[in-house]
């Protein structure tokens, strides 16, 4: 019986279809946008300037292809056998994430990737699946009965410490993306309203703390948090990044300029328009049609997510699949929301658009967990 709906018949094949999609879009605006700019040419993440020895959008279909595997291969896996493996693999995260620290290979100031070879390895991308992993064990094991601060405050643990390793690379967007996790986690966990407000008072008294020390945030971040009210302030120094991208999304009208026709994309007035600001340069070439279509497809697999999630076949694959759909819903409103203006510049990715391979796998092996949630939803 179990074999039986273990079969790829049980698998979310319209979700993984929208992916596809997707991924396509992705590969096709990262070769548009890096066609004829600097980018074309310099690999930023590398660490160094090199002739490139291939095109970013064929090194995202390696990736692509690199996280399908992977995905089908972990939705093979018991997620509950994931779930006992977990605290082991979170281990091994805190001490990657040191290890970064100590030996990591250092990019425009900060520490954030481990060189193996010819790859970069970005632990901080992979440590968002182990605590969806370990966060959906820690509530599934509380029986969904009543949190008591003491369940909260080790919650807060368990997500607080790496997330701490992480800002000290520095890499705030990253560490920021930890937050709906647990978020998702104390919410499905059973979290009553007046405990949440206590956290978000708690919440709101450390940030202000922690900006008017500055001991936790570097000047650099502080002009990038707040360089979105006002972006005229300094149109050359923090504020160009969104000046130059609310340009060329407005100049994209509403059916776009067309592919590589872009100004601010292929004029390299646009940075990284494959990577942060993959929106923006998809939003000149596409206009807001385009813009409105790639919306609405990441709004029809956040559904089919949560769908997945209500036929779970217990709580912790209800809270897997939701932490997933959290750091998704938080990334996608991060990052649109930057590049129109209506959030900070924090370099968060967007998911399965931008280029990066760390970005990449995480999506689809989590993904891939889903899948295997969503298999296994009529398994007692």
């Amino acid at each position: 019986m179990t074999r039986r709906f273990l079969s790829f018949r049980d698998f979310d094949w319209p979700l993984l279809g929208m992916v596809l999609v997707l991924c396509t879009i992705s590969v096709f605006e990262i070769y548009s946008a890096t066609l004829h700019t600097k980018y074309a040419a310099y690999d930023y993440y590398a660490g160094s300037i090199h002739l490139k020895q291939m095109g970013f959008h064929t090194k995202q279909i390696f990736w692509i292809s690199g996280g399908l595997v992977a995905m089908f291969f972990f939705s093979k896996i018991d997620y509950h056998k994931l779930i006992d493996f977990v605290p082991w693999a979170y281990g091994v995260s805190l001490l990657a994430l040191v290890a970064v620290k100590l030996v990591g290979h250092k990019v425009l100031g900060a520490r954030r990737w481990i060189s193996m070879g010819p790859v970069h390895f970005q632990p901080s991308e992979w440590v968002k699946l182990i605590l969806i992993l370990i966060v959906a064990r820690y509530f599934a094991n509380l029986g969904g009965r009543n949190l008591t601060w003491r369940d909260i405050f080790k919650s807060l643990l368990l997500v607080g410490v790496p997330m701490v390793l992480v800002l000290v690379q520095p890499d705030l967007g990253t560490a920021l993306t930890y937050l709906p996790i647990l978020v998702a986690g104390l919410f499905l966990g059973g979290i009553n309203i007046r405990q949440a407000l206590v956290l978000l008072v708690c919440a709101t008294v450390l940030i202000v703390g922690a900006w008017s020390s500055g001991k936790v945030l570097k000047p650099y971040q502080k002009a990038r948090l707040t360089s979105f009210i006002n972006p005229d302030n300094d149109p050359k120094g923090t504020g160009y990044q969104l000046r130059q991208s609310l340009i060329a999304v407005g100049s994209g009208g509403v059916w776009g300029k067309g592919m590589a026709k872009g100004t601010q994309t292929q004029g390299d007035f646009l940075p990284i328009p494959h990577a942060d600001f993959i929106f923006a340069a998809f939003g000149e070439e596409h206009g807001f049609v385009g813009a409105l279509l790639v919306l609405l497809l990441y709004f029809f697999i956040l559904m089919r997510l949560i769908q997945n999630a209500q036929t779970a076949a217990d709580l912790s694959g209800s809270l897997i699949i939701m932490g997933l759909v959290a750091v998704l819903t938080f990334q996608i409103a991060v990052n649109v929301g930057m590049v129109i203006g209506f959030m900070p510049v924090t370099g968060i990715p967007l998911p399965l658009m931008s280029y990066g391979g760390s970005s990449v796998l995480f999506t689809f092996l989590a993904l891939g967990v889903a899948m295997n949630v969503r298999m296994r939803r009529f398994v007692n």
